[in-house]
């Protein structure tokens, strides 16, 4: 799924979010890289740039001279030749000089005039190494006049990323140069050179005027312009090509060329990097996929001590007019832009002078200073190498395969953590190789989601499964043993048959009558049978039916006693027939353990006696039933069997533990002499009665003295199996629960009994 991600990120805008928040790693790490020791081109790089303060200065006179913007180009021709004679080396212009002002003239130091852009012009060519800015993209070329006395043109053109960051830059730019008498016509008619329509025997290009639709161009069947059918053709001339295939490179790379040496004309085009060639040197420009470079953006603002720059009024516009009219030399002033790279441009905030925009280090600067950082960059031999697309899902798949192994073969803690080490790892790879080496290793799609997001995955299902595994196997074994025990398994990484010495409490609870009720209700089935002469199939299928009913009866009255142990947090060690064994204080530790018994044997015995009411008040039903239906020869209704429980409680140490073999059934469960006593306390106990042993009763007096207070002693006893007479006591447990005072037990005797409001209706009372 990541790299289908990374594959329709570069094609769809839907999934361009990745790419967004991987240029976002991209700008901290560059913020992160520029504030680090780097090599940079001294005393290279210089600007002037154009400032609020020129602006306010040319515009109220304080120079001497009163001028709003867009200035004369007179202006930047003074400021040109200012340069020339402070001799530096290159000198860039990121202002567009597409229109021609025929009406600005300059006066010369003679008391002639001159026309200011030829003026301009003028100093352009003695100059020489002068490059004016183009934007291809837009169309917008130098006028004629300045283009060709200029010595190059640089493309300034701008394309921010979708967040509208400026990032990267495109290192050239191809576009036809039309023939100068298609220009000529083409400003005269204001056709859209952009849009040419070419047929066999013409060039069309529409209109920008309402009332014109298009204008063509004849040709010749082999492409040529026939300039004599043309108007502004001069007869008989020769057919010429109607354009020519210009490339003009990126302005940074143009400064930084002509400083270097490098040969532009024979630069080497491959797909995915550029190379120059110079006569000492050579510089390879990578390229991303969409044939881009990104800008190394080292110099962050116009303040950066590593750049001269001075405003250009007062640096280079207002001393240059000076000398111009007192015919000053400079051999003998300082020179801060000897030798120098030069970018004019402007950093002013207000009409149609302002070039701000966002870049990876600064919300809003100048862009002027791309150029300056293309240049340095050039310079210096240092550039952002981007991994292709093939490299970003190659390291997707790797993290996220070493997150499955890592997430499956490991704990999950423990996986988590070390996802999280291999994580860290990768980032600081990732920022140590963009701040040395300016190489751009890929976080956000290999780190999130093919780490991440395939650790978070696999974790998930984890959880899931085993917590679902864990539920089933805690379901089916909590109807068979303690929820304790089970949480003791599942807790434990393996199972060890090894005993513990353990001081535990012991219960064991009887329902008493049980054998007696399965024996008449058997005698009674056979009796059926034999009387109504049932067919084999009926009679067995009847005698099954009894049988469930005895075995419901019991498991009736075992799941309340279960039901007890659990709430008190008891451990059920097993069933034995009609008999109930449990313990406290393993494997959980309790040190209330005697009190926590003793109280599930009274919440036992309490709720035996409500169903018992229950089901007292049901045969009164059945009997009432029963008695109407005789008439009719209805069945009559079986009545309910009420049982009643005994009880044993010991305290005592014991050994504990897992007892079987690990190829057949394991039991957690106590033995020993304690164990046995309880047993035999229980078989002491009579009906509805809780007998404890001494050594409970002490553990009652010393956790719960009130409990301890409705005990009872005994006079001593005798057990099997146990050679010394036995201290019991007998808890109280009717006197302990008020409404159970108001019960009365006669029902067990038989006697006429006083049920609560709950159990029966007011009339059946």
């Amino acid at each position: 799924m990541v790299c289908l991600i990374q594959l329709s990120s570069r094609s769809l805008p839907q999934f361009e979010l990745a790419k967004k928040l991987e240029w976002i790693s991209y700008d901290l790490r560059m913020k992160y890289a520029a504030g680090r020791p780097q090599p940079y081109a001294t005393n290279v790089l210089a600007a002037a740039f154009i400032t609020d303060t020129d602006l306010k200065s040319m515009n109220d006179g304080s120079f001497g001279y009163k001028e709003k913007f867009p200035w004369p180009t007179h202006y930047y021709g003074q400021a040109v030749r200012e340069l020339a004679r402070q001799k530096a080396k290159v000198v860039g212009f990121d202002i567009l000089f597409d229109l021609l002002n025929p009406g600005a003239v300059v006066a010369l130091p003679d008391g002639t005039k001159m026309e200011s852009d030829a003026f301009f012009a003028l100093q352009l060519r003695q100059a020489g190494n002068v490059v004016l800015s183009a934007e291809i993209e837009g169309k917008i070329l130098p006028a004629d006049l300045f283009g060709t006395n200029a010595s190059a043109t640089g493309n300034i053109f701008t394309q921010r990323d979708a967040d509208g960051v400026l990032r990267r830059a495109k290192p050239y730019s191809d576009f036809r140069l039309w023939h100068p008498v298609i220009r000529r016509v083409a400003r005269a008619l204001e056709l859209d050179l952009s849009r040419p329509r070419f047929e066999p025997t013409r060039i069309v290009f529409p209109s920008r005027v309402a009332d014109i639709r298009e204008h063509s161009f004849p040709l010749t069947e082999d492409g040529r312009l026939r300039l004599d059918e043309i108007v502004t053709g001069e007869p008989g001339s020769a057919p010429e090509k109607p354009y020519t295939t210009e490339r003009i490179w990126n302005l940074g790379i143009v400064l930084a060329s002509r400083m270097l040496g490098l040969d532009l004309e024979h630069a080497s085009i491959e797909a995915n990097q550029i190379v120059l060639r110079g006569p000492d040197c050579e510089r390879r420009i990578p390229l991303d996929s969409d044939g881009f470079f990104y800008i190394d953006w080292s110099i962050a603002s116009v303040e950066d001590p590593r750049i001269t720059s001075e405003p250009i009024a007062e640096g280079l516009i207002r001393p240059d007019h000076s000398r111009f009219w007192q015919g000053q030399a400079v051999s003998n002033e300082s020179s801060p832009f000897s030798d120098k790279l030069v970018v004019i441009g402007s950093t002013a905030t207000g009409g149609n002078v302002t070039d701000l925009g966002a870049t990876p280090l600064i919300d809003r600067t100048p862009l002027v200073m791309k150029h300056l950082n293309v240049a340095n960059s050039i310079i210096v031999n240092r550039f952002i190498r981007v991994p292709k697309p093939e490299t970003e899902l190659v390291l997707i798949v790797v993290l996220g395969i070493l997150s499955a192994v890592l997430t499956w073969n490991l704990r999950v803690l423990i996986a988590s953590v070390s996802v999280l080490a291999l994580f860290a790892t990768y980032l600081g790879l990732a920022v140590y190789l963009f701040a040395e080496l300016r190489y751009w290793l890929p976080l956000v799609l290999p780190l999130f989601g093919g780490l991440l997001l395939t650790h978070f995955c696999m974790v998930t299902y984890r959880v899931l499964v085993e917590q679902k595994e864990r539920q089933r196997i805690k379901s089916v074994f909590s109807k068979i043993v303690s929820p304790n025990v089970v949480n003791e398994l599942l807790k434990a990484e393996s199972i060890s048959l090894g005993g513990a010495r353990r001081r535990v409490s012991v219960y064991f609870a009887d329902i008493r009558g049980f054998t007696r009720v399965t024996d008449e209700n058997q005698a009674k089935a056979e009796e059926y049978v034999r009387t109504h002469k049932l067919p084999p199939a009926v009679a067995e299928a009847y005698l099954d039916t009894q049988a469930g009913d005895v075995l419901a009866t019991v498991n009736l009255y075992l799941s309340v006693i279960a039901d007890k142990i659990k709430k008190h947090n008891g451990t059920l060690d097993k069933y034995i027939g009609d008999c109930v064994m449990a313990f406290w204080g393993a494997p959980t530790p309790n040190e209330r353990h005697a009190v926590d018994c003793v109280r599930a044997a009274i919440d036992a015995q309490c709720a035996i006696y409500e169903l018992n009411l229950q089901r007292a008040a049901e045969n009164k039903r059945r009997e009432r039933e029963n008695e109407a239906g005789k008439a009719s020869g209805q069945v009559p209704l079986p009545m309910l069997t009420l049982l009643a429980l005994g009880s044993g409680v010991n305290t005592g140490d014991v050994t504990v533990g897992l007892m079987g073999s690990d190829a057949h059934i394991l039991n957690y469960t106590v033995f020993g002499r304690e164990v046995n006593l309880a047993s035999r306390l229980e078989g002491v106990s009579g009906r509805g009665r809780i007998i404890v042993s001494d050594s409970t009763y002490r553990d009652l007096k010393r956790f719960d003295p009130d409990l301890a207070a409705t005990c009872e002693e005994l006079p001593t006893v005798t057990v099997k199996g146990i050679r010394d007479a036995v201290q019991i006591y007998e808890v109280k447990w009717r006197e302990i629960d008020t409404e159970m005072q108001s019960y009365d037990t006669s029902i067990l005797t038989g006697r006429r009994v006083t049920l609560p409001t709950d159990v029966i209706t007011p009339d059946e009372e």
